[in-house]
């Protein structure tokens, strides 16, 4: 017994101080993404209460804020920070494709990008623009890890790929403080395969970035904590209607994105050309949304969000269309920015609008979340980590098989309307690669 159990120490090297110091590198790394993940939030929250301060006092402020950050974001973008375009999860995908050597993985994700993606997604933010910021945390997660690896002992067997898919997760857990989904949402996004090497580095990232998000905030949920019974069978209509609608909105949006600029050449020729101009036409757009709905689409949506769910909120009825532009113009036009918070800001809208037809015994936060798990499943093709971010961010753990239900419902009817967002974007961004920055056949077979 002994002698079995001195052997499993030697097998998993847990007296190799070198294996030692490479756990502790990663860990430390993970400290990092929790603490990044920690300041980008409150920034966050304090750059857009500036924004509505400002907004106050002076309406039309956002008509030449907004032009003006979206013109200059674009061009400090492409000229100094190229690649931190979007909200960064194609990138994180891209990085990890295989054949991708160090090269084209900097293209991706580097400390550089890490920092212009930190402030202009901020930035963007001030300027009144839909952006989030948990994809862009994904991103900035992922580079801190890397950046890790230079002080990894060499002795440590840990790959590059393992260290961004834990940087990711751990971002995007650290960002909604939800491990559980950190978890899911490395298997079925990032990675799209679980390695068993990947299992310690994995965890561990997330645990730690975790612990540093728990105890700077607090164990606070999301979007605060709502009551909802055991939901009944009569529910199974309403259930299936938000999945198809849901799903058919979140559809449509990546179907924009993706082929509106095919579709419409003389949209794609001013873009190409005019890169700079058209971001602040975009800002010009999103600002003429936000005056003409009172302020209600600018920024990410976090409060009007919190207030669908406690019930203290009614938006009117176009603004889950004007959300949905608002939206799809920040992310078209070239800014760093997420979409996790106005999907479910979209999410939301869309289940207030469809509320009447709850049946009796079903509260309206029960269908708005159910609508919010649905929409982010429909644009992000990834209904597990959709329906386990909304059940821990709302403390909806009673519901969680009619959540799961409606995020795979979205998620079949999406899949009908247009591709995999994150996944062709990544597969673009990986064809624009240049041949240096791919691992040589030769290299390979060594």
């Amino acid at each position: 017994m002994l002698r079995e159990l001195l052997a499993s120490v030697r097998r998993h090297r847990l007296t190799d101080p070198q294996a030692w110091l490479g756990r502790f590198v990663i860990w430390f790394a993970a400290v990092g993404v929790g603490l990044a993940a920690v300041v980008f939030a409150q920034l966050f929250e304090h750059v857009y209460r500036i924004f509505s301060g400002w907004y106050a006092r002076f309406f039309w402020l956002p008509l030449l804020l907004a032009p003006a950050v979206g013109a200059a974001g674009v061009w400090l973008t492409r000229r100094f920070f190229e690649g931190a375009e979007g909200s960064g999860i194609p990138q994180v995908i891209a990085a990890g494709a295989d054949g991708i050597n160090d090269s084209g993985l900097r293209r991706f994700v580097s400390m550089r990008i890490a920092v212009g993606k930190f402030f202009l997604v901020l930035a963007a933010l001030g300027g009144g623009f839909s952006v989030g910021r948990e994809g862009p945390t994904v991103q900035i997660g992922a580079a801190l890890m890397v950046a890790g690896r230079r002080f990894l002992p060499r002795t440590f067997e840990v790959d590059a790929k393992s260290l961004l898919v834990a940087g990711g997760a751990a971002g995007l857990a650290a960002a909604f403080n939800t491990p559980l989904a950190g978890i899911v949402f490395a298997i079925e996004e990032l990675a799209r395969r679980f390695e068993q090497g990947t299992n310690g580095v994995l965890i561990a990232a997330i645990v730690w970035a975790g612990i540093v998000s728990l105890a700077l905030l607090g164990n606070y949920t999301y979007f605060g904590r709502f009551y909802v019974a055991d939901v009944p069978l009569s529910i199974m209509p309403v259930l299936l209607v938000c999945g198809i609608v849901c799903g058919l909105a979140g559809g449509l949006f990546g179907r924009l994105l993706l082929s509106a600029f095919r579709d419409m050449p003389w949209v794609a020729r001013v873009r190409n050309a005019h890169p700079v101009l058209f971001g602040g036409g975009c800002g010009l757009l999103v600002a003429a949304l936000g005056l003409a709905t009172a302020g209600a689409t600018f920024g990410g949506g976090y409060e009007t969000t919190r207030g669908m769910l406690a019930g203290t909120v009614a938006p009117p009825w176009y603004y889950t269309i004007a959300r949905f532009a608002s939206t799809w113009l920040s992310t078209a036009s070239g800014l760093p920015g997420g979409i996790f918070a106005p999907s479910l800001a979209i999410g939301a809208g869309i289940g207030t609008d469809l509320t009447p037809l709850a049946p009796v015994g079903v509260n309206a936060a029960a269908v708005t979340a159910l609508c919010m798990a649905a929409y982010l499943a429909a644009v992000t093709h990834a209904p597990l980590t959709s329906f386990i971010i909304v059940m821990e961010m709302v403390d909806g753990h009673a519901m969680v098989l009619s959540l799961m239900a409606v995020a795979m419902i979205a998620n079949v009817v999406s899949r009908l309307v247009g591709r995999p967002l994150y996944q062709t974007l990544a597969e673009r961004m990986l064809a624009r690669l240049p041949d240096e920055a791919r691992q040589r056949r030769v290299e390979e077979s060594l």
